[in-house]
C-alpha cells in the first residue's frame, strides 16, 4: 500500500494533468453555453495553477488553444491580449532591476544605509527591513533578499564571534578574582584553626567548576540568544522584501495585474491606476505594515527593551568590530563608478518622470506635451524610453581628447555600454510576461463569454453586506489563498471576478481589486508561499512553526492596515464614495 501511494505522488503531476479535464468535461458537454465553457477553461487553469503539475508560464497558455477550440474568441483576439501596455511596463522596470543588480548599486545602497543605523540589534533589524523594503520597491523581491540574508548573516555572525571572545575574556578575569578571594578565605581559616584542614587544592576545586558551569550556561544561553536573532533578522528581510513590493506599481507583478486588469475591463477609467496614483496609496501603507511588523518581531524574537534597544552612548568592542565587518564590505566595492553613476541617474530620472506623468492635482508633462487628444503616453512609454538608454550610453567615461585610444597612443574597442542583451536575457523573467497575458486572456474571455456578467449577477446578494466587511473577507481569502498558490496566479484568477462582483452591487471596483491586489502579497506563513520566504527558510535555520507563528499575526496586521487605508486617504484619493461612471462601460470584444 505504502509503495503504491508513493509511486501516485511521484508521478502526481501527470495524473493530474490527465485527469482534471475529463473529471471537469461533463460541465460543457452538459451545459454548452459560452459563460459553461469558458468557465470549464478557467477551472482547469485555476487546477493547474495551484497544483502548478506544469511551468506557470505554460498554463498561462492554455486560452490560445482553449478559447478559438470552443468557440469563445478567434485565436487572433486570443494573442493580441499577452503583450500589453502593462506588459511594456513590467519589462522596462524590469531592465532598470537589472541595470542597479548588474552594476551592484544596490549592494552600495543597502550598505550605506546599515552603516547609517548601526549595529544594535534591533536597530540592525530595523535597518536590515528599511533596506530590504526600499529595494523591493524596485528589484525583485527575491533578488533583495538573496542580497540581503548574507550581509546579515555575516554581521550576526561577528556580532556573536564578538560577544563570545568578550564573554570569554570576563570569564577569565572573574575566575583569577574570585581565585584570589578564595584563597584569601582559606590562608585567614588556617590561621584561626589548629586543626588539621582538606588540602587547598579541593577548596579552589569547588570554585573553579562552579565558575566553568557559570560559563557553560552563559555560552549555551548566548548560543540561544544568537539563535533567536538569526531567525529575527531572516523573517524581517524577507518578509520586508515581499511589504515593500506593494508600494510601487512596478514593485511587484499582481500590482502590475490590477494596472492591466483595471485598463482591460474599465477601458475608460481616466487612467485612474498609474504610478503617482499607485504611490500615493500604497507607500503610507507599506510603512504602515512596516513598522507594526518590525514591532512585531521585535517582540517575539529580541524582546521589547527600550532601553536596551535604543541605549546611546559609547559603543562596546563588540558593536565596532561588527560595524567594522560592513564598512570592509562598503569598501571592497570601491569608489563609485562611472556606470553606477548613470545607472542612478537615469533610475532617478525614471521615477521622477513617473510621478509627474500625471500626478493628478495638475497636469502632467505627458498631459501638456502628448496627451492633450487622448491617453497617447504611458508610464509603460516612459519605462521603455528611460531603459533603452542603457544600451545606449557606455559603461566607462571617454578620457577627454582621447577618446578610443589608451595611454599608448593605440586605438582600443569602444567601452560596452551599461546593458548588453545577453546579461538581459539571463535575468529576465519571462514566463511572468507570458503569466500577465494569460491574465489578460481569462478576463477577456470572461467578458465576451458572458461568464463575468453571470457571476456578477450571482454575487449579487452580497449587496446587503457592508462594503467594508466585503473588503475584509475578501482579503482574508485572498490572503490565505496565496499561502499555496503564487501570488501571481491568485490576482489573475480573482481580479476579473471581483470586478463583476463590484459592478453587480454597485461599489467601487478598486474598494474590493485593491485590497485584495496588495493582500495576494502577504504570503507570510508558509516556506513554499514565495521564494523570499524559501530563501530565509534555508538561511535562518527556521522551522515552519517559527514561520507560521510570526506570519499568522503579520497577515492579519497586513489585511487590517490595507483596510484602513483603503477606508481612509484610500477613500479620499479614489473617491470610493460613489459609483464611477466608467465602471458601468465595461469593455467587449467583436
Amino acid at each position: 500500500m505504502g509503495s503504491w501511494l508513493k509511486w501516485l505522488w511521484y508521478h502526481r503531476n501527470y495524473i493530474i494533468i490527465v485527469v482534471t479535464p475529463l473529471l471537469f468535461l461533463p460541465l460543457p458537454l452538459a451545459i454548452p453555453t459560452p459563460e459553461a465553457k469558458c468557465g470549464y477553461a478557467i477551472i482547469l487553469m485555476a487546477l493547474y495553477w495551484c497544483t502548478e503539475c506544469m511551468p506557470l508560464a505554460v498554463t498561462a497558455l492554455l486560452p490560445i488553444v482553449l478559447f478559438p477550440m470552443m468557440g469563445i474568441m478567434k485565436a487572433g483576439d486570443v494573442s493580441i491580449e499577452y503583450l500589453k501596455d502593462s506588459n511594456m511596463l513590467f519589462i522596462g522596470g524590469l531592465l532598470v532591476a537589472i541595470a542597479v543588480e548588474n552594476w551592484n548599486l544596490h549592494k552600495r545602497i543597502a550598505l550605506r544605509v546599515l552603516l547609517l543605523v548601526g549595529v544594535r540589534p534591533a536597530l540592525l533589524m530595523m535597518g536590515f527591513m528599511i533596506v530590504s523594503s526600499f529595494l523591493s520597491m524596485w528589484i525583485s523581491n527575491t533578488a533583495t533578499t538573496a542580497m540581503m540574508l548574507p550581509i546579515a548573516n555575516a554581521v550576526l555572525q561577528q556580532l556573536q564571534a564578538t560577544e563570545a571572545r568578550a564573554e570569554e575574556r570576563d570569564f577569565q578575569i572573574a575566575a583569577q578574582e574570585n581565585l584570589a578571594f578564595e584563597l584569601e578565605i582559606i590562608d585567614t581559616k588556617d590561621e584561626m584553626e589548629d586543626e588539621k584542614k582538606p588540602p587547598k587544592e579541593n577548596g579552589v576545586a569547588e570554585p573553579m567548576q562552579n565558575s566553568e558551569s557559570m560559563a557553560d550556561s552563559r555560552r549555551k544561553a548566548m548560543e540561544a540568544k544568537y539563535e533567536l536573532l538569526t531567525k529575527g533578522m531572516s523573517l524581517s528581510v524577507c518578509y520586508s522584501a515581499s511589504i515593500g513590493g506593494t508600494a510601487t506599481l512596478t514593485g511587484t507583478t499582481p500590482n502590475l495585474i490590477l494596472k492591466g486588469q483595471m485598463d482591460k475591463l474599465f477601458p475608460g477609467n481616466g487612467d485612474v491606476i498609474n504610478f503617482a496614483s499607485w504611490f500615493g496609496f500604497a507607500f503610507p501603507n507599506m510603512v504602515l505594515m512596516l513598522v507594526i511588523s518590525w514591532l512585531w518581531l521585535q517582540c517575539i524574537f529580541l524582546g521589547f527593551n527600550l532601553k536596551r534597544s535604543f541605549s546611546c552612548g559609547m559603543k562596546s568592542d563588540r558593536d565596532i568590530e561588527a560595524y567594522d565587518v560592513m564598512r570592509g564590505e562598503y569598501k571592497k566595492l570601491g569608489s563609485m563608478k562611472f556606470a553606477e553613476g548613470a545607472v542612478l541617474t537615469i533610475f532617478v530620472l525614471l521615477v521622477l518622470l513617473w510621478f509627474t506623468r500625471e500626478p493628478g492635482f495638475i497636469p502632467g508633462w505627458a498631459t501638456v506635451l502628448f496627451n492633450q487628444d487622448g491617453a497617447f503616453v504611458s508610464d509603460g512609454t516612459v519605462a521603455i524610453f528611460m531603459s533603452m538608454l542603457f544600451f545606449v550610453i557606455p559603461s566607462r567615461l571617454p578620457t577627454c581628447g582621447s577618446y578610443g585610444y589608451n595611454e599608448a597612443g593605440k586605438m582600443v574597442k569602444a567601452p560596452p555600454t551599461l546593458l548588453s542583451w545577453k546579461v538581459v536575457h539571463e535575468r529576465m523573467p519571462w514566463n511572468i510576461i507570458l503569466l500577465l497575458g494569460g491574465g489578460f486572456a481569462l478576463a477577456a474571455g470572461s467578458e465576451v463569454s458572458g461568464l463575468s456578467k453571470w457571476l456578477g449577477a450571482s454575487l449579487a446578494p452580497l449587496q446587503k453586506i457592508p462594503p467594508f466587511a466585503i473588503s475584509i473577507l475578501l482579503s482574508l481569502l485572498v490572503a490565505t489563498f496565496t499561502e499555496c498558490s503564487s501570488n501571481t496566479a491568485t490576482t489573475t484568477l480573482f481580479l476579473p471576478i471581483l470586478a463583476s462582483m463590484a459592478t453587480a452591487i454597485q461599489i467601487h471596483p478598486l474598494y474590493v481589486m485593491l485590497p485584495c491586489t496588495i493582500a495576494s502579497s502577504l504570503a507570510f506563513m508558509l516556506p513554499v508561499a514565495t521564494p523570499p520566504n524559501a530563501i530565509a527558510f534555508s538561511f535562518g535555520n527556521l522551522k515552519v512553526i517559527d514561520m507560521v507563528r510570526a506570519g499568522f499575526m503579520l497577515n492579519l496586521i497586513g489585511i487590517l492596515c490595507i483596510n484602513l487605508g483603503i477606508n481612509t486617504w484610500g477613500y479620499a484619493m479614489f473617491d470610493m464614495g460613489t459609483f464611477p461612471q466608467w465602471a458601468n462601460n465595461t469593455h467587449s470584444l467583436p
